[in-house]
């Protein structure tokens, strides 16, 4: 083997390594049972308390019902956002249409600025209409802020799309709505199954939106009810917050491993 291999394959493995510590400390001190927890960190696994752990987080940040929001959320959002970002890419790279490079950067300028640049005007005009503290508001915000970058994905995989199917498509007199439908969206199924998954994640660990946007425990979502929690850190304990915490993670763990393939596929270039 030579040198340089060797070389690669160790700076993989320390880098593995080193990223696999916070969430081997994740792991090891959410199993910690509450009771029993010194107030230093573990890094060996001692006695296992997880599921009593994780069953106490549930009862008393009342998990259920924001487990159910984050899922709709991140449902209707991320597939909201990526048929819109679909339909923007098909307009700006398939059909023939003027100052393309310009429609991309009106879109795509939305990632430019920071989030939090948003929420004082998106607070002030959801305070004057009804969408304040409602979920239809929430999935509004969320669609809005995924749709920049599904958009940046879906037109550089737009891009690389050979142009003689959609021209033959034409000559036979198949409309746009048609071509788009039919053609481009089986096309690109991987790489909207890979933006649904991007922004699903996104929705789901949000917390910013749903901390200022949001007031009633019913309509939150799961991060501020995880948050909530943790404002009752000297009550709960450590333990029980990571164990809330790797709980709610594991629905976007699922949906990754389970979406793994077109998740792989979209990032080939296609040629």
């Amino acid at each position: 083997m030579s040198l340089g291999r060797v070389l690669r394959n160790a700076a993989i493995v320390t880098l593995a390594v080193l990223w696999l510590i916070p969430t081997w400390l994740l792991l090891v001190n959410a199993a910690v049972p509450a009771e029993s927890y010194s107030g230093s960190p573990h890094w060996l696994p001692q006695d296992f308390g997880l599921f009593d752990n994780m069953s106490q987080a549930w009862d008393k940040a009342n998990l259920g019902p924001s487990l159910g929001n984050s899922l709709l959320y991140s449902v209707v959002s991320a597939g909201a956002a990526a048929v819109i970002a679909g339909l923007a890419a098909f307009a700006t790279i398939i059909m023939p249409v003027k100052r393309q490079a310009l429609w991309f950067w009106v879109i795509y300028a939305g990632t430019l600025l920071p989030l939090q640049v948003f929420i004082r005007p998106l607070f002030l005009s959801y305070a004057r209409t009804s969408l304040y503290d409602t979920q239809v508001g929430l999935v509004l915000i969320y669609t809005a802020v995924a749709i920049p970058f599904a958009f940046f994905v879906m037109r550089n995989y737009a891009l690389t799309l050979p142009r003689e199917i959609v021209e033959a498509a034409r000559m036979d007199g198949a409309s746009w709505w048609r071509v788009f439908w039919q053609i481009h969206v089986p096309l690109t199924r991987s790489a909207m199954i890979a933006v649904f998954v991007f922004q699903f994640v996104a929705v789901w660990n949000d917390l910013l939106f749903g901390i200022t946007m949001v007031t009633s425990r019913n309509i939150r979502p799961v991060m501020a009810a995880l948050a909530d929690l943790q404002g009752n850190y000297s009550n709960v304990g450590p333990p029980i917050v990571l164990a809330g915490a790797l709980l709610v993670s594991l629905p976007t763990v699922v949906l990754f491993f389970s979406a793994q393939r077109f998740f792989v596929s979209s990032l080939k270039i296609h040629r």
